[in-house]
């Protein structure tokens, strides 16, 4: 198995290095076992393709398009490779189907900025609206929508980088970012991000991948078993921004601090529950600095475990209030119904720009934006 997937890779590098000399507007540094036939289009004058990177516990096939994981393939428990990640089959079903947000980075400011705006030095900045009266992911004009360069690829790692222009979306400043997706030997899948900026502003990168661990295309997610080392999550309103208070999540729906079922309390009477339609929340994460384990999901009809370890501070927990049947179909023309899949995107707060209570999300000069995660994966047997 090990030597028919390198060979693979070989091959497919060597194919997509031609096919990228020949249109030559990415890094020269740049390889690939990207297929153009299959998965390719262009936005922006740029080429969409598609990467992938991988070993034996862990195989990802990545975009250029957002910055996007396309697929992400692990063993179950009976030896066979399940896809737990949702998507399309082509370069032009994602584009055609930002809204979803389907495994990208979303950004400037990943989640919710109440009202789209916030001030900065004494000036207000207004930004795109696509939430109702709010901005959500960056806007209509997030990095989640904009073709990145390829700087790197090997057969284990993928770098990738967007740059972008002062006032884009409403928000201030040049930002030169970066995000870096590496597969390691422990099955893990680890996602690293860098920003720069000429100008101060707010950066909040993250990735919004909808998982499924009995495979995309499976109708519910209910059946996952979560816990999150959280003792409190982010008050929201009707509009699902933050309050600026947080709550304490024992004795309610909310506490996941001991592994339970997601179906279990999900429908019980809760304000907050009404408000997400569901679980649609910021986790007020326990761990201190540094880079820890702060969630797992573990799904028993595949007997395949994630672990979630990052430095951020947040979790915010989507249980797919919003998918239904009638969404573009997903990958081989599948259903993605009502709670077909789930988000688990690492954080700074929603909205904290407006909160002086949340850490800040403020980049300037000189500054370098740093965060990592990494979704980690394994079978119990």
């Amino acid at each position: 198995m090990k030597a028919k997937y390198l060979s693979f890779l070989f091959a497919g590098i060597l194919l997509a290095s031609a096919c990228q000399n020949a249109k030559n507007n990415q890094s020269s540094t740049e390889a690939s076992d990207a297929d153009s036939t299959v998965f390719h289009a262009t936005l922006d004058s740029k080429d969409v393709l598609l990467y992938k990177i991988g070993n034996e516990k862990v195989k990802v096939s990545i975009t250029n398009f957002g910055a996007r994981i396309v697929s992400l393939v692990v063993g179950d428990k009976n030896g066979q490779e399940v896809d737990v990640m949702l998507g399309y089959d082509t370069a032009d079903e994602f584009i055609k189907n930002t809204n979803n947000f389907y495994g990208a980075v979303v950004g400037r400011y990943g989640n919710r900025i109440g009202k789209a705006s916030f001030t900065l030095n004494g000036t207000t900045y207004l930004l795109e609206k696509n939430d109702g009266e709010n901005s959500l992911h960056g806007g209509t004009n997030g990095v989640y929508n904009k073709v990145w360069d390829v700087k790197t690829v090997s057969q284990d790692a993928i770098t990738l980088e967007y740059v972008s222009p002062d006032g884009e979306a409403g928000y201030p400043g040049k930002v030169t970012m970066q995000v870096t997706y590496r597969v390691n030997k422990e099955g893990g899948l680890e996602i690293e991000y860098s920003g720069e900026t000429d100008k101060e502003t707010v950066l909040n990168l993250t990735s919004h991948g909808y998982f499924n661990l009995n495979g995309e295309g499976d109708t519910t997610i209910l059946d996952h078993e979560l816990w999150i080392d959280a003792d409190k999550l982010t008050e929201v309103d009707s509009k699902l921004i933050p309050t600026g208070k947080s709550l304490a999540v024992a004795g309610t729906p909310f506490d996941f601090t001991k592994p339970k079922l997601i179906g279990a309390d999900i429908n019980k009477k809760s304000t907050q529950l009404t408000y997400g339609l569901g679980y649609d929340h910021n986790f007020e994460l326990n761990k201190k600095e540094g880079f820890a384990e702060v969630a797992s999901l573990y799904a028993p009809k595949t007997g395949i475990e994630m672990k979630i370890l990052t430095t951020e501070p947040g979790l915010q927990f989507y249980s797919g209030n919003f998918m239904k049947d009638e969404d573009p179909k997903g990958k081989g023309g599948k259903t993605y119904p009502y709670r077909a899949a789930l988000c688990l995107e690492t954080q700074h707060f929603p909205d904290a720009p407006n909160h002086e209570s949340f850490a800040s999300t403020t980049l300037r000069p000189g500054e370098k934006y740093s965060t990592k995660t990494e979704y980690r994966f394994s079978v119990r047997k």
